[in-house]
Order: structure tokens, then C-alpha cells, then sequence
């Protein structure tokens, strides 16, 4: 080794040229795009010349480039060849007929020398030639690495060096990692918002590249010389990260030396420019976009003629080329001067379309010119309002941010137009604050100038207090996302300004919110600001909750995170707890590979959590997250809802939802809504009731301030606010405050203002409505550029354009016309006549490329989709409301109208511009492609041997294959080929709805996405004309509901005998409508006897008893849990033989007869004899069962009389609802013919809601006589714990049933719910959609916790069994055929009541009043309730304590704390009684008193004994009542705020609505669900206990006799302390009860209290009115004694 590396430092020689010598080079390089696979289509170019290079003085050199010549390729590769482009080797040979000069030295390229005008593109390709002779030799070593400067810029090279001493020859190879860059040339636009994740970017990089160079270098005495140079440079990108899926750009060099000259190179003549080093240069603006090449000028003329045709071609429809011609506009717009823009302007001002699509196109452009452009237009009023808000809107997002366009926005920003407008204003800053964001993305350190008006701003809206501005301000410095910025945002945070605790809520969280970019670029800083706001419990929860979500986006570590376990672990607010545990909880379920960090340290965090904090209700502030991740194609999706709750509130006042996706390392939040709710309930229940003129309003407030430190809670403003983010900039949000709330409320509820919005409304469309209007709304752009080794761009594009079109005209014609004084009731007495033409449109096209693009050239790969909708809806209709008819109109089916058309093809394209509007275009599976190996047919050796022999005549030519036949030819197309189609005809009305699907792809080749998309597809919904016998006026509907609905059903069919049916009698109506309907046959019951079938019960530790199944279920699917039912059936059957059939059974007697049929007729012989035995075996099994019941008399008994009662339900229960009702609703659809109907399809709904037992059936039926086709659904509750449903149709309603059931009982001793779906027999095409859809369901079961276990199940029903295991707790069971998914615990959202099961002959009537009342037992169950009995106390957050309370001593039990004081209840001990209480309570106008004497409760009015027991008081519009219950008093003031109180002299129940939690306060608590708060006392601190906590709630009185003789005041501890090694004195820091003055203690009790100290020998005393004891910082906590009983010397009232 030592030998070898000694050898070639003797004899390796940096390569170069002979100053004296010129040398002649061949020099060859081709690109190629496409697919990595052969025989599929590519395009790409080949660039051959030669190279003539002679030296100049000082290691300069000239290059000549002699006799270009440029190659087109477009075809199939390999079979397709080169063909030669003379257009581009014209624009070529331009601007290489000029020397070009560059320095080489010791292997290296220096600087290169141009002409001055020469193009860019001709320099990239000179660099792209010189990077062939950059070496960089180390004389040392034959194997090294280094980071090399290139024309990809400086990445990794490795070198290996050979040496062939034979020949004197030096063999040089070397690679570039073009992965691997400290300085990559590359350039994108449009991906400022995606930002890469922190993982092995390697591994998830979409894009990849490597170059490899093989140098034969020879030695002679005069130096080394380069002789032959061969690159091979590859690119790939694989869209979905799959290995082989992947898309190719291959360039190949050759350099080849052919002779060498003794002369040497004279300097030009010319001026040269220095053009730089190796290093590629992107032109200062960049190419076109690749899809077309269009002549840049004139653009003025241009972009006038294109408007022409975009606004002709496009007037009733999209034209094909509209994105293309849009796009186009685009680009001459880019390249347009101020001058040109202003000049379009002035000619297409006064035309609306004309001017409509040239804002669109400036505002896509997004340069300096167009920006200057637009900004005079809004300056000199030249736009209205909606065009002056879509364009400012879409040319801020859309603008390319440089240091020329960033002070212009600004400036459009700060315009007075622009201030003028809340609007405007707030979009022009949102989009402002955008552009700085994707400029000083691009630069190292953002200039101060940028954020400087934003920062104005803020600081404006500071010093005028201003919360509009202060929200529009931190919104802007969070879509900026800059560190400078937080110095304005601290100041609207309390930890760092005290003034800022004045701050609403919804401000300090929008100035969180704005922290979450600014951790991107200084996480460190931004995490310590948040975690103290999360540590700050003085705080909002709101704020704080803001500030934990908002630090898991900073991506915290374990340290930080266990920080934040710390912090929730000593929380007293359960809000704020619950957030942070299932937020923490979420992510550690995390399978994101970059988030696999933070997931470990949640895991670890959770550990020192309580596992309470798990079953929090949906009271309580929650995190949901999901997200999934496939590693194949290295793709995820991320979904977070963030629910914050407010103590106010009792549902969310803000959800926050938020999608984002990661794709090859990188990740974009792609779209963010949030809402906010404040103070809407109050709006919305606010009612004209003037508490604050009742006198019991002031007294209330007197009481208060006899409690120490008491406030009534601050008035909540009303605001409803949201907003949207897209890619993590706000776009958009809206404020909707207090005014325009009640102003809303108003309309609704006030009857005036709401019937002249509903005289507004109509008026409007009276008047017509009339318009039309197409607009460019979205044009998504995404680039990204990296040179080529030939130094031609390489560029990866993705365009996106959406245009929507809608025509509407709308006329309405009232009878009666409204009068002035217009009522809703002459609405209801109208007729309305319609006629409407809406024509609505959407047009997407989106193109993806990958190939060269230069201004002269195009040479890529398409892939282009489009999406097209169209809805078109014209009709007429009438509506009738007095007599609840509606009756639309519309035209028949005459042309194919696609509703749906969706498109997409694969392309290699190739344009040059010198043939504008020719391209060459290949598909990139051509229709010969190779079949798979897997396809090809087999051939015997005597055909192949024929066929060979056809194939040697002299005109036969070679082909790659050959079909011998046309079942070949078909078998090659069809196999990658898909059609589909798929019609629903409807003949009654002439049209036919139909999906058709065609695809063609390469998925034959290799099976992946990327080969899927290949090719060519095609999907569409379409709307047909069918054939009818007569030619379709028209199409009609018709409703009919309220009790016309029956003749109009009988005048349907029979037209002739309307008269007649109107005095027909009843009977024969419905005999009519049965027969009309086709249905009187389905429910005739046959008179002859039948035995009941007997079923075997299956026994089990856990059944659903009495769950019961449905009469006609199969008795292989009878369920186990119905082994009472099987009991009772076996037992009447031996008392009564001759019992009827159940109904349900007999209901389907020929459809079981036709399927028994069609089983016994099956080839399935297995099936047919496992179906035999289990009927051979009935009367074996029904013996069985009847002795063993026998066993056992009283179940016999009972199961008899059960089964009677059922016989006699059955037989008094109709089974067709038309026999005793008339239906509620019929409805029509036909085609009309010559004013004649040509059949159709009818509707008709029967509904039995009052009764005991409700019901609903359904009845479609087909109006064609020849048509037996119908549909019937019913769906019946039979008793108090089930409930049925079936859907069947087909011929009468017997091909085809899917029936469902739910029954309540019990499972494992818990209340329970079963659900049953049973389908014998359903369409293929539903079969196969549900089994594709089935497939799913044990991934997902997964996800979502539960455990599976395989089990043979019916194979036609499926049943869900939930118990509830606890009020907040179920068990879950699913059987499905063949698995059963199970999950133990699940918690549910809210509290469900679980109470004693009552029997059903309890029950009292109606019957069903478990599935009736249901709902509203849950909201019942939802209301607080807070209830006293004896010395026990339940507050409204269900937190339970003891508490005797001192006798005589008035307590505020409850009372609303808002700044409305509806209501206050007081109690009291009555007597020495302890268990004995009474209660005032002050509400509206009056003064309530109850209290026990001699065993009965005493009832006060005012003062005033009542002398009845049921009372109603009114109170200026706000009523309550009052009447005896059971042994006391219950009294109702919903008004007020109370559901119901209950006093019976011993109890005390309270229960008040839910829109009063978070304003109660008292012993019974806020109702806020802070549980661990629950002992706050008056002046807002918590009591240490129980005691201190009842003890803050007693009013204070004078000592009367009879009267409370306690009163709070501050004691000392009789005992000195030692702190810090000095003696004090310590003072309480709260008040404890003591005897009022003359009086002393008779009992005690012990209470914790805290202490302030102070030294010994200080002055102060508990008589110093200046130590305000309860504002000191507490010191130490002791017990004392508090007075709960006195005995005085003089119980006289002092005067």
C-alpha cells in the first residue's frame, strides 16, 4: 500500500491544459424523464457538440462551443429514437456562436467569462460542460472524501484513484452525494409553510440524487491530460415514498478528447462579464410555469386577446382550456410593466367579466409590478368593496415576498382605503404579516423594518385599550412568527405586566397563541414564559390551557414535560388537571416517528399522575388526539380537538380542531378552525325580567355585604368569535360581539322584528333574484428547482386551479300579496309560487410535472386531473302552506347532463418555442405496452412455430410482440384496462342516473401507487335520458301531508272517483288504500291453527334476560339471551295448543316458505341438511324443554300468562297502521305526458305517535301497473324495553329484508341495552360493499381499545350488547359472524341515570316511556342538584361533607351570584332541633318563609301565613309556584333560576337549570365542577375544611334574643412561636366565629387556621385597623377554637 501511494505521488500531476496548445473535444449529453421501468413513454433532450478549448496567459482559458446540434426525444423508451430539433438548436447555436473564458487551475474551474447579453441559460450549460473537468486531486491518497464545489454546489465527493503504469494511463472515479450539501443549489416557491420534522431526512426525503463521473486521465512529459469524461447523473422522487414507485430524470455525459493542436487562443474582442464560479445561477426571474410556452412579447396584446377568449368561451360552461388560458394570463402578467397593467386596465375598466378575471390573474401573479398595480387601484377607488376584499386577500397570500414587494404591502396596508374598513383592514394585516413571514423565512435575520408596522399596532392598540386592535395585532405577530415580536406580546400577559391582568380572557389567549411560532426559532425562551403561566394559578384555566397546548408544540423534553406532570400533580383546578393529563395522554399514544421523544416522556410523565384524572367527565376540559402513520410509504395524518371548558359554562366555551399531514420528513398543519363561546347563554336565555327593580334585589345586596369579602361575580360579555388557519396562517376570523348578538335574539324571538325579516325575505324573491358570476377562487403553486449535471433546470411542479361559476335567477309570486302590516299568519294562509334556474359550478385542474423547463424549451413528464361539477337545478314550485301541499316542477331528462366528471391522464410533453401551440405529446403507457410475465399466454410449439413462419415474408418487419389473434390483442389491452358501469334507471320519469369508471394503468408492471396513476382514468356520475313509451313534459313531485293526505292518494289512482271517495265511508277508504297500495294481501293472517316453534334456550353465567327476539328470526339465530321468552313460548304451548301465531311470525309466512323453498332447492348440500336436522329435531327439542319447565311451576305460571298476554296483544294490535289510522304524508314523483301522468313512484307514511305503543310504516310503491316493486319499512315500539325496525323490498316486499332491534334488560347484573341487525337476505352489490366496508372493522376495533376473539356467530346478524357498570362506566360487547369485539369500562361523556330496574307491569302508561323519556331523563340527569338532610350536605359539584351549624344562625344555603341577584335561600337550625331546619328564601317581588311547627312545615308569604297550599306569584312576567309534596313544600321559579326547591322541614333539595352554572355560590357550591375547590368562601379564598368553610357563609345579626349571637373576628394565638430563631406573634389571617360582645361560648369547635406573624416586641395588635390581616402572607397554620353557641348576659336589642 505504501508503494502504491509513494508511486503516485512521484507520478500523479494535477490535470490541465497547455497554454500553447489548443485541444478539440466530442462532448454528448441527453436527459431523460419518466418512469423507471421500459416500453413506457419518456421525454427528455440530447445536446451534442464540440468543444474547443485554447489557453490564454495566467491559467486562463477560451471555450468555443462548434457545431451544436439539440435532440428531441418523445416516446417509448428504448424504441422510439432521438429526433433532431432544429428550432431549438437555432435558439441555441445564438448564443454559442461567442467565445466564453474561464480559469482552471491544479483541476479546479475559477471564475467563467461571458458575453454581457449573453443568456443565462447558455452559461448554465457552459458550467454544466466545465463541472466535467473540476477535479480536485489529493497526490496522498487514492481513496478520499471531501465537500467539493460543483454545479449542484458544495456537497460530498468520493474519489477513487487507479493507476495503469502500462500504459501511462490514470483512472480517476468520483461520486456526488447530491443528498449530502453544505450548500445545495436549489429554489422553491410555494413551500414556505412546510417545514421538515427532526428525523433522518435521508431516509424521508421525497427527492434524491446522486452524479457519478469515470475520468481516463493520460500522462506525458508536458503534464496530465484529461482524455475521455463520462457522468451519469440520477434524480428520483417517489411521490408516496415507495421504493420502486419512483419517477427517473437520467442525464448521461460523454467527453471524449479527438485531437490536440499546437496553437494557441487569442483574447476576444469583445467586452466578457464575470459570470461567477461552477456554481449554478437561477435566472433573476424565473421560467414559466411547464405547461405551456407562450411569447413573452407584447404582453399587453396578449393578455387582451387571451381575456377574449377566456370571457366568449366561458359563458355557459367551462371551456376545456379555461385553466390553461387563466394560467397563461398569469404568466404574461408576471412579466408585464406597470405601464402595460395600467393600459389593460383602461380598456377593460367597464367590463365586469373582463376586469373580474384580469384582478384574478394580477392578483395570482404576485410580483412587484402587479402589486404597484393593484395598490393604485384600491387607492384610486377603482374597485368595490367584494373585489377590493378578494383581491387584497388572494394577492398578499399569494405574493412572492422579496425586499421589493415587502415594503409595498406594507404601504397597501397602512392606505386610508384600507383603515377606512374593519374588513379590509384586518385582511390586509393577516396577509401582511404573511408575506413577512415567508420573506424572513428566506433570510437569516428578519429586518426590523418588516414587523414594524405590525408592531405599531400592537402598541396602539395598547394605549387606547382598544380589544379589537389588541386581537387583530397578536393574530398578525403569530402568523409572523418572529422572536423581536415578544417583547409585545409580554405585554399583554400578567407575568410580566400587572396592567395586563385587566385584559380580557380571549386576548391573553390569542397572545399565547401567537408564542406557538415564535418556539419554532426560540423554543427555549418561549417554553420558560409558558410553563410559568401554566404554574400561575391565579390565572384564567382558559389561559393556562392555552399555554399547556401550546408548549407541547414546542416540542418539549422529558425535563420539561415531567415538569408539567409536577405542575398537574399539586393542581387544585380540575379544568386545568384534566387538560393536561389527556393532552399528555394522547401523545403518548402517538405512532408519528418524530414524535416518538415526546411520546416516551408522556409515558414516563403519566406515571405521576392519578389515574382519576382518566374518568373525568365532558365537564371537564379534554385533548383528543389521533393519528396514523404508514412507515411503507412514510405518510401520516395528525387530527387534535382541543375542548376547553369553562367554570361558567356548562358545556365547551371553545373547541379548537387541527389536521395536519407529514409526508418525507416534512410536515404542514393544513388547516386549523377555532370557536369560541362567551357569555352566549345568558344572551340567549336573557329574558325581559327586571331583577334589579324587585326589592329583593337591594336586600340580597345588603345581605352580601355582611359576608366578609363577598362580590357578586363580574358580568360575562357576550362574544362569539372564530377564526381559520390554512397551512398555519390565519386567513380569517370574526368577532360577533354583545350588540349584534341581541340584536340576532332579537329577530328571533321578538314577532315583529321577526316578521319583517320574513317580509324582507320574501319581498326579495318576489322581486327576482338574478345574477351571474364565475370566479377564479384558489391557484396553487408549488416549485422546486435543482440544476441538472448538462446544467439545464430540473424542476418538480405542482399547479392547482379552482374556478366556481353559479347563475342564478330566482321569482316568487305570493297569493294573497302581503299587506303592510304583514303577520306570520298570513304566510300560513299563502300560496307561494317559485320558479328558480340555479346553475352551479366547480372546476378543478391540477397539473404535476417533473422535466426540464426553460424559456425555450419544455421537455417534462404530466400528470394532469381534473374535476368538474355541475348541478343544475330548474323547477318550478308551488306551496300551499294552509293546506300542506307542495308541488315542484321540472324539465325531463332531454341531453346527458354529467354531474361529476372527474379526469386524469399521464403524459411526456414536449414544447419548444419555436413551434408555439405544437407539442409533442406521448401517453406514458402506450396502448402496446409489455404485458406482465404473469399474462403472457402460452404457446404450443406447433403454433409458435406456424406463427414464425407467417411472420418471414419480405414485407413482415420486427416487432417487439405480436398477437396472433384478436382474443390476444384483447387479453393484452384488457388486463389493464378497468370499465365500470353502473345504471339506476327510472322509466316513470325518462331519466337514468349512471356512474361509469374507465382505467388504464401500469400497475401490471409494478404494484404501486405511483404505477396506479400512471395511464389514464376516468370517473363520472351522469344524468341520461331513458327510453319511454311516451315522450316526458315534464316531472313532477307532489307532498301531500295532514289528513288530505289519504283522498289525495285515492284521487292519484283513480281520478274518476273523487267524488265518490268523498262520501264513501271510512271503511271503504282504507279497504281502498290498501288495495291501491298493493298491500292487502301482505297482511291478511291466515284462520288456520299453528304451534308455536319452539326454541332451545341456551343457559350462561351471563344472559340478557327478558331481552326477548324478534317472532320471525330464524331459530339458528335466536339469541341466548332470550331464555325467558323460550320458556314462556314452550309452556303456552302445552296449556294451549290452538294459540295463534305470533304476528311478526306470520307476517313473512310466504317469504320463509319461499326461502325454505329456494334452501331445500340449493346446491349446498351441507346447508340443506344442517337446515333438515334442525327441523327434524324441533319436536325432540320442544319435548326437552317442556318437561324441563315443568321443574319448575311459578316460572311455568308466570311464562304462561305472559304468553297470553302476548297472544291477546298480538290479536288487538293491527298490523297495518291504515286500519284505524289515516296516513300523514303521500308523495308523488311521475313524469307527465300530454298532460297525462305516465306512472311514477308514491310515498306514503303512517304514524301512531299518541299511542301507548307508537309507530311508524313506510310504504314505496311503483304506480306502473305492471310493477310488483315495492318498499315497506316499519318501525314500532311493542313494549317498555324494545323497540323493532325492518326495511324489506322487492316484489311485494319480499326479495330483500335488514330488520333491527333493541331491547333493554340486563347483562351481568347491570342495566343493559342490546342491539340485533339481522339481513337474511340482502342485493349482491350491498353484499359486497358491506364486506369490503367489514374488512375494516378489526383495524379499527383495535384502534379504538378493544379486544377480539374469533367465534363462530348466525352469519346474518350482527348484535351490540352495552351495560352500564356504573352511571359513568359501560361494558361493551359486539358479536359479528364470525368474531366477537368486546372492551371492558368504556367511560362515557356524561352521567347516564342508572336506577332500580322497575318491572314492566309497573309501568304506568304509556308504556314506552324508557325509549320516550330517555333523552330527557339524561338532561334531567345533567341539572345540579344540591340537597341538605340532618348534618349531611350534597353541593351541585356532588361533593359530600358533615356540618352541624350553630343554632339560630342563618346560612346562605344558595344563591345567584351574577350581577342580576335573582334568588338567595337562607337556612337555619330551627330550635335546639338539630335535624330540624328552616329556610327563607328572597326571589322576584317576594319573601318566602317555610319552618317546622308541631310536625308540619309553616308556609309564610310576605310575612303572611298562606292559607292554601298551592300558590302562583307573578313577578313582573316572572312566575313561580308553590304546592304541597309529600310531607313539605316544593316550589318552582325557572325565571329565577330554580327548577324546584323541596323543604319538608328536615330535607332541603335544590335543583337549578343548567344555564345557571358558574353563578351560584354558598354552601352548595358554584356548580362548576371543581370539586377540588369546592370550599371557596365568600371572599373567593378555600377554606382549609368543612367547618371553616359553613362557619364564612353565616350572616351576622344583632344579638337579639332569639337571633344569631356569632360574629367573625380576627384572634391572636395565645402562645408565642418561634420563626427563624425569632419569637412572634401571630395574628389569623381569616376570621373565626366568635361570641358577640357580652356574650360567652357554650360549645366549641376545633378549626384549622392560618397565621400571620410578627415579632414579639412589635407595637401592632389585633385593635391596629391598619394591619389588614387578611391581605398578609400566611406564616404557619394552628387550631383554635370557634363559638358555635353563646349564652348572654343581656339578650335585648341594643338601640
Amino acid at each position: 500500500m505504501r508503494g502504491i501511494i509513494l508511486a503516485l505521488v512521484l507520478t500523479l500531476v494535477d490535470p490541465g491544459f497547455n497554454s500553447r496548445r489548443s485541444y478539440l473535444y466530442n462532448y454528448e449529453g441527453s436527459m431523460l424523464n419518466g418512469l423507471q421501468d421500459r416500453s413506457l413513454g419518456k421525454a427528455g433532450v440530447r445536446l451534442s457538440s464540440k468543444l474547443e478549448i485554447s489557453g490564454l496567459p495566467e491559467n486562463a482559458y477560451l471555450l468555443k462551443v462548434r457545431s451544436p446540434q439539440v435532440e428531441e426525444y418523445n416516446g417509448v423508451w428504448p424504441r422510439d429514437p432521438f429526433t433532431r430539433s432544429s428550432k431549438i438548436t437555432q435558439v441555441i447555436s445564438s448564443c454559442f456562436t461567442r467565445l466564453f473564458k474561464f480559469e482552471y487551475s491544479s483541476g479546479r474551474i475559477g471564475n467563467i467569462y461571458a458575453p454581457e447579453d449573453c443568456p443565462d441559460l447558455c452559461v448554465n450549460i457552459v458550467r454544466g460542460i466545465l463541472n466535467m473537468f473540476q477535479m480536485t486531486i489529493k497526490k496522498s491518497q487514492n481513496v478520499y472524501e471531501l465537500q467539493e464545489a460543483g454545479i449542484g454546489g458544495i456537497c460530498h465527493a468520493r474519489y477513487v484513484i487507479q493507476e495503469d503504469r502500462k500504459n501511462s494511463r490514470i483512472y480517476v472515479t468520483r461520486t456526488v452525494d447530491l443528498n449530502n450539501c453544505q450548500e445545495k443549489v436549489q429554489k422553491s416557491i410555494g413551500m414556505a409553510y412546510i417545514y421538515p420534522c427532526p428525523v433522518d431526512v435521508m431516509k424521508e426525503r421525497l427527492t434524491k440524487g446522486t452524479t457519478a463521473f469515470s475520468y481516463k486521465l493520460k500522462q506525458s512529459d508536458s503534464g496530465t491530460l484529461i482524455t475521455d469524461v463520462s457522468s451519469r447523473q440520477v434524480y428520483q422522487i417517489s411521490p408516496f415514498n415507495e421504493p420502486t414507485g419512483v419517477a427517473v430524470m437520467e442525464a448521461r455525459r460523454e467527453l471524449s478528447l479527438a485531437a490536440v493542436r499546437s496553437e494557441r487562443g487569442s483574447a476576444p474582442d469583445v467586452p466578457m462579464q464575470n459570470y461567477g464560479s461552477l456554481r449554478y445561477r437561477f435566472p433573476a426571474v424565473l421560467p414559466q410555469m411547464p405547461l405551456q410556452l407562450i411569447k413573452t412579447k407584447n404582453p399587453e396584446q396578449r393578455i387582451i386577446e387571451t381575456l377574449q377568449h377566456i370571457v366568449l368561451n366561458n359563458q355557459q360552461d367551462f371551456h376545456d382550456d379555461v385553466s390553461y388560458r387563466f394560467l397563461e394570463v398569469v404568466q404574461l402578467c408576471r412579466i408585464a410593466n406597470a405601464d402595460n397593467l395600467e393600459s389593460i386596465w383602461r380598456q377593460v375598466s367597464d367590463k365586469p367579466r373582463y376586469r373580474r378575471w384580469l384582478l384574478s390573474a394580477v392578483s395570482a401573479s404576485g410580483t412587484t409590478e402587479t402589486l404597484k398595480f393593484l395598490k393604485n387601484r384600491i387607492r384610486n377607488d377603482d374597485l368595490n368593496y367584494i373585489q377590493t376584499l378578494l383581491t387584497v386577500s388572494l394577492t398578499l397570500h399569494l405574493l412572492q415576498a422579496d425586499e421589493h414587494t415587502l415594503p409595498i404591502a406594507a404601504d397597501l396596508m397602512t392606505s386610508s382605503r384600507i383603515q377606512k374598513n374593519p374588513v379590509l383592514q384586518q385582511v390586509a394585516c393577516l396577509g401582511y404579516s404573511s408575506v413577512v413571514n415567508r420573506y424572513c423565512s428566506q433570510t437569516s435575520a428578519c429586518p426590523k423594518e418588516a414587523l414594524q408596522p405590525i408592531h405599531d399596532l400592537a402598541d396602539e392598540a395598547i394605549s387606547r385599550g382598544r380589544e379589537d386592535k389588541m386581537k387583530l395585532a397578536l393574530k398578525c405577530i403569530g402568523n409572523m412568527g418572529e422572536p423581536a415580536s415578544l417583547k409585545r406580546i409580554l405585554k399583554f400577559l400578567p407575568i410580566s405586566s400587572s396592567s395586563a391582568a385587566d385584559i380580557p380572557v380571549h386576548i391573553q389567549i390569542d397572545a399565547i397563541t401567537a408564542l406557538k411560532k415564535i418556539a419554532w426559532k426560540d423554543p427555549k425562551t418561549v417554553q420558560g414564559y409558558l410553563i410559568q403561566i401554566l404554574a400561575d394559578q391565579s390565572l384564567p384555566p382558559e389561559v393556562r390551557m392555552m399555554a399547556c397546548a401550546v408548549i407541547f408544540e414546542t416540542r418539549p423534553a422529558l425535563a420539561l414535560i415531567t415538569t408539567i406532570a409536577n405542575v398537574a400533580m399539586k393542581e387544585s383546578n380540575m379544568q386545568v388537571a384534566s387538560f393536561v393529563y389527556s393532552h399528555m395522554k394522547s401523545l403518548s399514544k402517538s405512532r408519528l416517528p418524530f414524535m416518538y421523544n415526546i411520546s416516551s416522556a408522556c409515558n414516563i410523565a403519566l406515571k405521576l399522575l392519578s389515574p382519576k384524572l382518566d374518568s373525568m367527565s365532558y365537564r371537564y376540559s379534554k385533548v383528543i388526539r389521533a393519528d396514523t402513520y404508514f412507515d411503507n410509504y412514510r405518510v401520516g395524518a395528525t387530527g387534535e380537538i382541543f375542548v376547553v371548558n369553562s367554570p361558567r359554562t356548562m358545556f365547551p366555551s371553545a373547541i379548537i380542531s387541527k389536521l395536519m399531514a407529514n409526508s418525507a420528513g416534512s410536515v404542514a398543519d393544513l388547516v386549523e378552525v377555532g370557536i369560541r363561546v362567551e357569555g352566549l347563554a345568558d344572551v340567549i336565555m336573557k329574558r325581559n325580567i327586571p331583577f334589579a327593580e324587585y326589592p329583593t334585589y337591594k336586600q340580597i345586596k345588603e345581605l352580601g355585604k355582611a359576608l366578609q369579602g363577598w362580590k357578586e361575580l363580574p358580568t360575562e360579555t357576550p362574544l362569539v368569535s372564530a377564526y381559520l388557519k390554512i397551512l398555519g396562517q390565519e386567513v380569517a376570523f370574526i368577532n360577533i360581539n354583545k350588540e349584534l348578538l341581541q340584536q340576532v335574539m332579537k329577530t328571533v324571538v321578538e314577532p315583529a322584528d321577526r316578521n319583517a325579516a320574513i317580509k324582507r325575505i320574501a319581498n326579495q324573491i318576489r322581486n327576482s333574484i338574478a345574477g351571474q358570476w364565475t370566479q377564479p377562487v384558489w391557484m396553487g403553486e408549488l416549485r422546486y428547482v435543482v440544476p441538472s449535471c448538462l446544467g439545464l433546470p430540473l424542476e418538480y411542479g405542482s399547479y392547482t386551479t379552482a374556478l366556481a361559476r353559479a347563475a342564478v335567477s330566482v321569482e316568487g309570486k305570493m297569493t294573497p300579496p302581503l299587506t303592510g302590516d304583514f303577520r306570520l299568519s298570513q304566510l300560513l294562509e299563502s300560496t307561494m309560487q317559485i320558479r328558480s334556474d340555479l346553475k352551479p359550478s366547480l372546476y378543478v385542474h391540477t397539473v404535476a410535472t417533473m422535466g426540464v423547463n426553460t424559456e425555450y424549451f419544455q421537455h417534462a413528464v404530466e400528470i394532469q386531473g381534473e374535476v368538474q361539477t355541475r348541478m343544475p337545478m330548474k323547477f318550478d314550485a308551488k306551496i300551499d302552506v294552509k293546506l300542506k301541499n307542495l308541488k315542484i316542477e321540472t324539465n325531463p331528462c332531454r341531453e346527458e347532463t354529467e354531474i361529476v366528471v372527474g379526469r386524469h391522464k399521464a403524459f411526456a410533453v414536449s414544447r419548444n418555442i419555436g413551434e408555439l401551440g405544437v407539442e409533442k405529446r406521448t401517453s406514458i403507457l402506450p396502448e402496446d405496452a409489455p404485458l406482465d410475465v404473469t399474462e403472457e399466454p402460452f404457446q404450443t410449439s406447433e403454433r409458435a412455430s406456424r406463427e414464425h413462419f407467417a411472420m418471414q415474408g419480405p414485407d413482415s418487419m420486427p416487432r417487439k410482440q405480436s398477437h396472433s389473434s384478436r382474443e390476444d390483442l384483447r387479453r393484452s389491452t384488457g388486463k389493464r384496462a378497468h370499465k365500470r358501469d353502473i345504471c339506476l334507471k327510472m322509466h316513470h320519469i325518462g331519466c337514468q342516473l349512471c356512474f361509469s369508471r374507465r382505467s388504464r394503468d401500469a400497475s401490471f408492471i409494478q404494484n404501486t401507487y405511483l404505477h396506479k396513476l400512471i395511464g389514464e382514468h376516468e370517473a363520472k356520475i351522469v344524468l341520461m335520458p331513458v327510453h319511454t313509451d311516451a315522450d316526458i313534459d315534464k316531472i313532477q313531485l307532489e307532498i301531500q301531508a295532514g289528513s288530505r293526505a289519504a283522498a289525495r292518494i285515492i284521487t292519484e289512482v283513480n281520478p274518476e272517483s273523487e267524488e265518490e271517495d268523498e262520501s264513501s265511508p271510512y271503511e271503504d277508504i282504507q279497504a281502498k288504500l290498501k288495495r291501491i297500495l298493493g298491500i292487502d294481501s301482505m297482511f291478511k293472517v291466515a284462520n288456520k291453527t299453528r304451534h308455536p316453534k319452539n326454541r332451545p334456550s341456551k343457559k350462561g353465567n351471563t344472559v340478557l334476560a327478558e331481552f326477548g327476539t324478534e317472532p320471525d328470526a330464524k331459530t339458528s339465530s335466536s339469541s341466548s339471551s332470550a331464555s325467558s321468552t323460550a320458556t314462556s313460548s314452550s309452556s303456552s304451548s302445552a296449556s294451549s295448543p290452538n294459540r295463534k301465531k305470533p304476528m311478526d311470525e306470520e307476517e313473512n309466512d310466504q317469504v320463509k316458505q319461499a326461502r325454505n323453498k329456494d334452501a331445500s332447492s340449493s346446491s349446498r348440500s351441507s346447508k340443506s341438511s344442517n337446515s333438515s336436522k334442525r327441523s327434524s329435531s324441533k319436536s325432540s327439542n320442544s319435548s326437552k324443554r317442556s318437561s324441563s319447565s315443568s321443574s319448575d311451576r311459578a316460572t311455568s305460571r308466570y311464562s304462561s300468562t305472559r304468553s297470553s298476554h302476548d297472544t291477546s296483544r298480538a290479536a288487538s294490535w293491527p298490523k297495518f297502521l291504515g286500519d284505524i289510522k289515516t296516513p300523514v304524508l303521500a308523495a308523488f314523483l311521475h313524469g307527465i305526458s300530454n298532460n297525462k301522468k305516465t306512472g311514477g313512484l308514491q310515498l306514503v307514511v303512517y304514524a301512531d305517535t299518541d299511542s301507548v305503543r307508537p309507530r311508524v310504516q313506510v310504504f314505496v310503491t311503483n304506480l306502473t301497473d305492471s310493477s310488483k316493486w315495492k318498499l315497506c319499512a316499519d318501525a314500532s315500539v311493542r313494549n317498555a324495553h324494545k323497540a323493532v325496525a325492518y326495511v324489506k323490498w322487492g316484489w311485494d316486499c319480499r326479495d330483500y329484508k335488514v330488520s333491527t332491534e333493541l331491547v333493554t334488560g340486563r347483562f351481568a347484573g347491570h342495566p343493559a341495552a342490546q342491539v340485533k341487525l339481522e339481513w337474511p337476505k340482502v342485493p349482491s352489490n350491498v353484499r359486497s360493499v358491506v364486506e369490503w366496508f367489514y374488512e375494516f372493522v378489526p383495524g379499527a376495533a383495535f384502534m379504538l381499545g378493544f379486544s377480539e376473539r374469533m367465534d363462530k356467530n348466525p352469519s346474518r346478524q350482527a348484535r351490540m350488547v352495552v351495560a352500564l357498570t356504573s352511571p359513568r362506566t359501560c361494558d361493551v360487547v359486539v358479536k359479528l359472524p364470525d368474531m366477537i369485539l368486546y372492551q371492558k369500562a368504556v367511560r362515557l361523556p356524561l352521567s347516564l341515570p342508572v336506577g332500580p330496574r322497575i318491572p314492566a307491569s309497573e309501568l304506568q302508561s304509556p308504556i314506552w316511556n324508557v325509549f320516550a323519556e330517555a333523552p330527557s331523563a339524561v338532561l334531567e340527569n345533567l341539572k345540579a342538584r344540591c340537597s341538605v338532610s340532618y348534618n349531611k350536605i350534597k353541593t351541585f359539584n356532588e361533593v359530600k361533607f358533615n356540618y352541624s351549624m350553630p343554632a339560630n344562625c342563618y346560612h346562605i344555603l344558595v344563591q345567584d351570584c351574577s350581577s342580576e341577584l335573582k334568588f338567595l335561600v337562607m337556612m337555619k337550625s330551627a330550635g335546639e332541633a338539630t335535624n330540624l331546619k328552616a329556610i327563607n328564601i328572597k326571589i322576584g317581588s317576594h319573601e318566602i318563609d317555610m319552618h317546622p311547627v308541631n310536625g308540619q312545615v309553616k308556609l309564610l308569604v310576605d310575612g303572611a301565613e298562606s292559607p292554601t297550599a298551592n300558590i302562583s306569584l307573578i313577578s313582573a312576567g316572572a312566575s313561580l309556584w308553590i304546592h304541597n309534596e309529600n310531607q313539605g313544600f316544593a316550589l318552582a321559579a325557572p325565571g329565577h333560576g330554580i327548577d324546584k326547591l323541596y323543604f319538608d322541614g328536615k330535607t332541603i333539595t335544590i335543583q337549578v337549570p343548567l344555564w345557571m352554572a358558574g353563578k351560584t355560590c354558598g354552601i352548595c357550591g358554584k356548580y362548576d365542577a371543581e370539586c377540588e375547590q369546592e370550599y371557596r368562601m365568600p371572599n373567593g379564598y378555600l377554606a382549609k375544611n368543612a367547618v371553616s368553610f359553613g362557619h364564612s357563609w353565616i350572616l351576622e345579626e344583632a344579638p337579639c334574643r332569639g337571633a344569631c349571637k356569632l360574629h367573625r373576628s380576627f384572634v391572636k394565638l395565645e402562645k408565642t412561636v418561634q420563626l427563624a430563631g425569632v419569637d412572634s406573634k401571630c395574628y389569623s389571617t381569616e376570621p373565626v366565629l366568635r361570641c358577640a360582645k357580652g356574650c360567652s361560648a357554650t360549645k366549641t369547635t376545633p378549626v384549622t387556621v392560618g397565621f400571620h406573624c410578627l415579632p414579639a416586641d412589635s407595637a401592632n395588635s389585633l385593635t391596629d385597623k391598619q394591619m389588614k390581616y387578611d391581605q398578609k402572607s400566611e406564616d404557619m397554620q394552628d387550631t383554635v377554637d370557634a363559638h358555635t353557641a353563646c349564652s348572654c348576659e343581656n339578650e335585648e336589642c341594643s338601640t
